[in-house]
């Protein structure tokens, strides 16, 4: 007899943060439809409350990713994971800013390298402290690896190719304001849904074009 995986939570606060991002790049009649089709149309039938309650299931984050893919084609559902999860940081920006110290004047004058580390610290140990996600980083000179060993993206999914477009795209939006409007090269190379040990961002930490 298969024994269950054991369910793990957002926050409800999180879990608030991703519907309205949604909501905010699909409009309503396409998320009333991926909710839908996930099977998570309660899900917006009332939001989650701004509390700390770990209450949002992995489940459903995952579902929701699955679904946005086969409403709309694995590039599309992509490109749109990409903007929900940039999406997500700014609105996680204001739920949570002064959790992680970045929103301070005296954080905007570090040197970029300085803000990178601090900001990739701070905002790891807020998934590792108010959820059940676990991130671990790992540092060289020239790269941060996010490494994600317990991820709601995928959670129970398989797939021949990394899946977990939101993280990415909510990296990405970390890092443009961060810097003060830099990009970066931000890939995912290694995910659970595709059988790795865990999930794994790269991040080059020099800006795009110098």
């Amino acid at each position: 007899m298969n024994t269950p995986n054991p369910e793990f939570f957002y926050p409800n606060r999180m879990g608030r943060i991703l519907l309205l991002a949604m909501e905010e790049i699909l409009g309503d009649a396409a998320l009333t439809t991926v909710l839908n089709l996930a099977g998570e149309q309660r899900q917006f039938e009332s939001l989650p409350p701004l509390t700390q309650a770990l209450e949002f299931p992995f489940s459903t984050v995952s579902r929701l990713q699955f679904a946005l893919e086969e409403l709309y084609g694995p590039r599309g559902g992509r490109g749109l994971s990409l903007r929900i999860g940039r999406a997500c940081f700014l609105g996680g920006l204001r739920e949570f800013g002064t959790h992680l110290g970045v929103a301070d004047a005296a954080f905007r004058l570090l040197p970029l390298q300085t803000k990178l580390k601090m900001g990739a610290s701070a905002f790891s140990g807020l998934f590792n402290k108010i959820s059940d996600q676990r991130v671990r980083l790992e540092e060289t000179s020239s790269q941060i690896l996010w490494h994600i060993e317990r991820c709601p993206l995928c959670w129970e999914r398989h797939a021949e190719a990394p899946v977990c477009h939101l993280a990415v795209g909510l990296l990405q939006e970390s890092l443009y304001w961060v810097s003060g409007g830099k990009l970066f090269h931000v890939e995912e190379i290694a995910c659970h849904a595709r059988g790795d040990t865990d999930c794994a961002i790269l991040i080059e930490k020099n800006p795009l074009g110098g």
